[in-house]
C-alpha cells in the first residue's frame, strides 16, 4: 500500500468519528474511538488538516480538533 493511501484511510478513519461525533474531541479520544495509534492519528489530523477540513481549538493548554 502506497504511503498516501495509509494517510488517506486514516483520514477516512478520524474525519468520520469527528463527524459522527459532531463535537471537538482530543487527539487521545481519537485514538480510543478509531484504533489508531498516536502517530497515525497526528498523521491523519495533518491530511485533513492540509486539506481544510479541521479546526484546532486550544483550551487551557489542551488541543481538541474538530470539523469546519
Amino acid at each position: 500500500m502506497k504511503p498516501e493511501e495509509v494517510f488517506g484511510v486514516n483520514a477516512g478513519k478520524v474525519w468520520n468519528v469527528l463527524n459522527e461525533t459532531q463535537k471537538p474531541l482530543s487527539a487521545a479520544e481519537i485514538m480510543k474511538k478509531t484504533g489508531l495509534k498516536r502517530d497515525e492519528v497526528f498523521a491523519a489530523l495533518g491530511w485533513l488538516g492540509r486539506e481544510g477540513k479541521i479546526e484546532i481549538i486550544k483550551e487551557k493548554e489542551k488541543l481538541f480538533y474538530k470539523l469546519v
